[in-house]
């Protein structure tokens, strides 16, 4: 099984760069979308039922705003919307499907680069999300949390830590929930496989990042512990350019 995880920035701008021939290309089982600023009415559906998928939708209240979606070729025997708490959910943060064996979640976490009230959200959010993710694993062991997680983890994981190490992103506050996340019950997929440094997800749209490679990593398959003999590979790639972000694939028995 091939699950990909895809900020897309824009689900109208990327069919426009050529998402749906990526999607025939890479033949995902399960896609999660995170930013696709768009209501499911504001697109032909039919481009991704054509390929098999069933798809669930789940904008934000704001019009061409956040929003997360799941793309899935095995029909889920259960979808939740949102995480119940009203403020995330009016922003279209998360979106879970269940399936026999494990759940799935495409989740978008908040931004604190526009200033100090959106990063008193984030830390909000941050917190409620962590309670959320510990009560659900207690039901659903087999747990993969996908996403943009607005949070580069190490110093690894970023172009230049030091200069950034004021950035919201990077911030300590931030790079300690991800400790306390990551010693919870999840694991970053990706390092389980992948040790190596200059390996990224987003890259600023300024500056020529993306062709020089100034990027960050902060898209994540999180995965529970007991999901770990089942994962067979996780990689970034870098050379779907529909979004400031890129893809990231995970594959599992």
């Amino acid at each position: 099984m091939k699950i990909a995880s895809y900020n897309v920035n824009g689900i109208r701008s990327a069919i426009n760069k050529g998402f749906v021939d990526w999607i025939k290309a890479t033949d995902p089982d399960i896609i999660g979308l995170q930013e696709v600023k768009a209501e499911e009415t504001n697109i032909d559906k039919s481009i991704f039922e054509d390929l098999g998928y069933y798809i669930y939708w789940y904008p934000a209240v704001k019009k061409g705003y956040s929003g997360v979606a799941i793309l899935t070729k095995t029909k889920p025997k259960n979808i939740a919307f949102g995480m119940g708490i009203q403020s995330y959910d009016d922003e279209g943060r998360m979106i879970r499907a269940d399936f026999d064996d494990f759940s799935f979640i495409s989740a978008y976490f908040p931004s604190g680069t526009t200033g100090d009230v959106r990063q008193d959200f984030k830390y909000q959010f941050l917190d409620d999300i962590y309670g959320y993710s510990q009560d659900l694993i207690q039901k659903f062991p087999n747990l993969i949390m996908s996403g943009d997680y607005n949070i580069c983890h190490k110093p690894i994981d970023i172009h230049n830590p030091i200069s950034n190490k004021n950035s919201s992103g990077f911030l300590p506050e931030e790079r300690a929930w991800m400790d306390k996340f990551t010693s919870s019950g999840f694991e970053d997929s990706f390092r389980l496989f992948n040790p190596n440094p200059h390996q990224y997800t987003w890259w600023s749209f300024r500056a020529g990042s993306r062709a020089k490679n100034l990027g960050w990593r902060i898209d994540y398959h999180m995965t529970t512990l007991p999901m770990r003999e089942r994962l067979k590979r996780a990689i970034i790639l870098p050379e779907a350019q529909h979004s400031d972000h890129c893809p990231i694939i995970l594959e599992m028995e």
